[in-house]
């Protein structure tokens, strides 16, 4: 599967320096509302120890990580939904991203132009909100007229559809986030066909450093569950080509901010990695956190989930341990599994099919 991940933010609140330090990629970034108008698209490699560990083991002549797309679209304002400023026609660009990373402005800087009159990430967030459900209301209503049509004309198999188009429609004029909602497993397929802006996944990337961030915000956020991050973007951009050593002489940490980005993503999305080895290559796969190892084959080719027989399966940390997949099996570490099996983030896996 490949994951895709949309930036969305009011104008000049740090979105495009973001896609900059994820894809390393020179983007406009001018100090003007609607810099960036055809949408940014950058995919990018997840860094991984296990991807560099597990190839050393095996000597392999290749390592290859799981990648992200991350879609930056022009900066929305209030009322982008009805063509206020440059219009909807961004919010189309992100309908087929897996995940939302909402980019709130924290930061203190006189010299970055406000589309607003003061420094509010609540306001940010609930204008953004408000542009998408009113998106996602615009796409309901249009197909619900065109079910009234075909439900008149004696296809019934629709009026399943029709009540859950009503529902979702009823929550949105009520202001609702679909994906706080609570949906059946086929109300959620049928919504989901869609591709409803308010049913993916949100991250709020809170932009500034921590002392800029009022307590007050903080509380806010955890008393309602909203996944968030604190990331001084700027910071990072200076920072993007600065080894480990020189992170920590400065008083940073080791690692780019971003990888926790990456990482939050991947928490909020339910997702795990898995590895194979081969000769020639060893490979990180992303799958969906309690899917099957007929699954995770699929992933790879269709014949290893349609064809599948049984899979050999080790964690990473262990076959480290053990020196080699060989000494693994001698030691009886490999543990054979059928198609029951639930794989688990850090398995190590060959597929054995028909």
């Amino acid at each position: 599967m490949n994951l895709s991940i949309g930036i969305v933010g009011l104008p000049n609140v740090g979105k495009s320096t973001l896609f900059e330090i994820i894809t390393k990629k020179q983007v406009d970034r001018e100090n003007y509302p609607f810099c960036t108008i055809e949408p940014n698209v950058g995919v990018v490699a997840v860094p991984d120890i296990r991807v560099d560990k597990l190839a050393h083991l095996n000597q392999s002549e290749k390592k290859i990580y799981t990648t992200v797309e991350f879609v930056d679209i022009a900066g929305l304002v209030k009322g982008a939904s009805k063509g206020e400023g440059l219009g909807n026609q961004f919010l189309a660009q992100i309908r087929e991203t897996d995940e939302i990373v909402c980019v709130l402005r924290c930061f203190q800087n006189d010299k970055i132009v406000n589309t607003l009159d003061q420094i509010d990430p609540l306001l940010e967030k609930e204008i953004l909100e408000t542009e998408l459900i009113l998106k996602d209301l615009e796409t309901v209503n249009k197909r619900l007229t065109s079910l009234e049509k075909e439900i008149k004309t004696g296809k019934k198999s629709m009026m399943e559809e029709e009540r859950i188009l009503a529902k979702a429609q009823d929550l949105l004029q009520q202001g609702q986030i679909l994906f706080e909602q609570e949906w059946e497993e086929e109300e959620k397929k049928v919504l989901e066909t869609y591709q409803l802006l308010t049913l993916k996944p949100r991250l709020y990337l809170l932009n500034g450093q921590e002392s800029e961030v009022p307590a007050h915000i903080l509380e806010t956020f955890n008393k309602n569950n909203w996944p968030y991050l604190i990331m001084d973007v700027a910071m990072e951009l200076e920072t993007i080509d600065l080894s480990e050593s020189d992170r920590i002489d400065l008083g940073l940490s080791p690692q780019s901010e971003i990888n926790t980005l990456i990482q939050s993503t991947y928490k909020l999305l339910d997702l795990i990695t898995f590895f194979t080895i081969e000769s020639n290559q060893t490979r990180a796969w992303i799958l969906l956190k309690g899917l099957k190892a007929p699954d995770a084959g699929g992933v790879i080719h269709t014949d290893f989930q349609e064809k599948f027989i049984k899979a050999e399966i080790i964690n990473w940390e262990k076959l480290l341990e053990a020196g080699s997949w060989s000494l693994a099996r001698q030691k009886g570490w490999l543990q054979l599994e059928g198609k029951d099996y639930v794989v688990q983030d850090g398995d190590v896996i060959v597929f054995k099919h028909g």
